[in-house]
C-alpha cells in the first residue's frame, strides 16, 4: 500500500523522555505551492503520529494540537524530535519537533487531558452536515499541484463558492511503510486541505495565501477515514488573511481548526 513516508530510524533517550524518528517523504507527500517541498496536510500527520505514540497514557487524551510552521517544509529527510514539556497527572504538554537540512520547519504542541464520563452535560452547537456517500466527486482540487493533491478523494457539498463551503477529504495513503494509520493521525493528516478548499481567488491566483499555521480543538476525538471540512476563508485588507473550518467525522462534528494566513502577492517563483 502506498504511503507518504519511510521511517528510517526510531530512537529514545535512556530516561524515556525524548524520542527522535528519522523520515523519508515519498512523492504523496509533495506540496502545493512548490515542488521542492512537503504539504503541511502529511506532514501534521506524521507529526501527529508521534506525538500520538509517545508515552501513552490511557487516562489523557490529546484536546489540542497546535502547529507552527517556520518556513518551508523541505522534500528531504527529517527528524521528528518530541518530548514532554509539562508533565502531570490531569494535564500534560507535549511538543514535536521537525527538522530538515539543519532547520526547524514545525513546531507543534499538543496538550494530553484528563477524560471522565461527562454524557450528563453533554451538548453540541455544531450541525451534522451531509456525509460524503451522498456528494458527488469534485475536481476542484486540482487547480493544485503536487503528489499530495493527487492522493485524495474529495467530496463536495452544496452551495460551495469561493470563501466558503463544505468539502470532505479522504485519501487511501497510509501515512507510514508497513506501519497501519490511526484515525486521528489519519485524519489530522487531512485538516490542512482547508486553506485550498474555498480559496477566495478564482482562476488563476494573484495571490498567494499560504497558512503559518494550524490549530486543531477536538470536543472528540475522530473516528474513520473521511474528514469533512466545513470551511470560511476570510482576508483582511492589510496582508492577514483567516481559514476556520468545523471539522466533521462520519458521525458528525468533533472540533474546529484555524489557520492565520499570509497574502502576499504571487511571485514568478514561490518562496516561503
Amino acid at each position: 500500500m502506498p504511503a507518504f513516508y519511510r521511517c528510517i530510524l526510531r530512537e529514545q533517550s535512556e530516561d524515556g523522555k525524548t524520542v527522535i524518528a528519522t523520515y523519508e517523504p515519498n512523492i504523496h507527500a509533495q506540496g502545493a505551492w512548490n515542488p521542492h517541498e512537503q504539504h503541511m496536510a502529511p506532514a501534521s500527520g506524521i507529526i501527529t503520529r508521534e506525538l500520538e505514540a509517545f508515552n501513552p497514557n490511557e487516562h489523557l487524551r490529546i484536546g489540542r494540537i497546535s502547529f507552527d510552521i517556520f518556513g518551508l517544509i523541505s522534500f528531504d529527510r527529517f527528524t521528528i524530535e518530541t518530548r514532554t514539556i509539562r508533565p502531570g497527572k490531569t494535564i500534560e504538554l507535549i511538543e514535536s519537533t521537525m527538522k530538515s537540512q539543519g532547520k526547524i520547519c514545525i513546531v507543534a504542541r499538543a496538550w494530553r487531558m484528563m477524560i471522565h464520563d461527562t454524557s450528563s452535560v453533554h451538548g453540541l452547537e455544531d450541525d451534522h452536515v451531509s456525509t460524503p456517500d451522498l456528494l458527488p466527486a469534485w475536481n476542484g482540487m486540482l487547480r493544485w499541484s503536487g503528489g499530495y493533491i493527487q492522493s485524495i478523494d474529495v467530496r463536495i457539498g452544496p452551495n460551495h463558492r469561493p470563501g466558503k463551503g463544505i468539502v470532505w477529504v479522504n485519501t487511501g495513503v497510509e501515512m507510514v511503510e508497513g506501519e497501519s494509520t490511526t484515525d486521528l493521525a489519519h485524519i489530522i493528516g487531512l485538516v490542512d486541505t482547508a486553506n485550498g478548499i474555498v480559496p477566495r481567488q478564482e482562476g488563476e491566483f494573484k495571490w498567494a495565501f499560504p497558512n503559518l499555521d494550524l490549530q486543531v480543538h477536538m470536543h472528540r476525538l475522530p473516528q474513520g477515514a473521511w474528514l469533512g471540512l466545513e470551511t470560511i476563508q476570510q482576508y483582511g485588507s492589510d496582508g492577514v488573511g483567516l481559514t476556520s473550518s468545523v471539522l466533521h467525522d462520519i458521525h458528525g462534528p468533533f472540533g474546529r481548526s484555524e489557520q492565520i494566513l499570509t497574502i502576499r502577492p504571487m511571485p514568478s517563483e514561490n518562496k516561503a
